[in-house]
């Protein structure tokens, strides 16, 4: 079965051949489209099975990090966007997307896809931007179709001034209760950490969140960025494995696709 996954692009994305390699590398076929050819309807989002909204800074970051990406889909797409999200389809959102996810109101969506903003993501508590790598628990019993079967620590680079994850109490409290949480940052022996381990303060250490049907996932560190071994800071010195910890990810987005749809 052809796996087709829309990379979508904007002004100032600048992840998009990173995450439509990795997509490719996990056996789909990857196409970037940009905003402006959907929302002239040169490109029908129908005909994918994935979209895929990687990281950058579209827009500047202007107004707030992916705020004006999250409006045009919110208010130009929103039927279509919905439509794909019925029809069984998966969504990531990788660093700024998934500050548009966020802003968009499709994640966590406790209310419903696209009904309301319920978190967002701040600025980082050491005010500056943070390039490092970081450790991440996959939480257990997660319901995220992208991280299913995974689990232990991952090891993926973050890149971002606005990735600290804020809600409310009750929204913490529900995603936890619901299996929404899949990614928190720890440190090397796999606790919970303040900095520079969480890189940028989110609450509960939460660097990755999924929707309540597990299809829509939005995480702050890069897994586009570690799927192949020679990319981990240490590969030369500690016999790492061939395949990157991110490249997981790509694959159970594709066999997700080929078993469920």
């Amino acid at each position: 079965m052809r796996v087709r996954t829309l990379v979508l692009r904007a002004a100032g994305t600048n992840c998009d051949l990173e995450t439509a390699y990795a997509f490719e590398k996990a056996g789909a076929e990857a196409e970037l489209v940009h905003i402006n050819e959907l929302v002239r309807k040169e490109k029908d989002l129908a005909e994918y099975q994935v979209l895929a909204i990687p990281g950058g800074f579209t827009y500047g970051d202007d107004i707030s990090a992916g705020r004006i990406l999250a409006n045009e889909l919110r208010y130009k797409l929103s039927d279509r966007l919905l439509r794909f999200v019925e029809e069984g389809k998966l969504i990531i959102g990788i660093c700024n997307g998934f500050q548009v996810l966020v802003k968009a109101g499709f994640l966590p969506a406790l209310k419903g896809h696209g009904k309301a903003q319920e978190a967002t993501l701040g600025w980082n508590d050491s005010g500056r931007f943070e390039d490092r790598w970081v450790y991440l628990k996959v939480e257990p019993g997660n319901r995220c179709a992208f991280t299913d079967g995974l689990e232990g620590i991952l090891y993926m680079p973050v890149a971002h001034a606005e990735g600290k994850f804020i809600a409310p109490q009750e929204v913490i409290k529900s995603i936890e209760e619901n299996a929404q949480v899949v990614l928190r940052y720890v440190d090397p022996s796999g606790e919970l950490s303040g900095y520079p381990w969480n890189p940028n303060g989110s609450l509960g250490n939460i660097a990755g969140i999924c929707d309540p049907t597990g299809r829509i996932f939005g995480l702050m560190p890069h897994p586009e960025r570690h799927i192949d071994g020679f990319q981990h800071p240490r590969w030369t010195r500690e016999g790492l494995k061939e395949e990157g910890d991110g490249m997981g990810i790509f694959r159970n987005a594709v066999r997700y696709v080929r078993e469920n749809l």
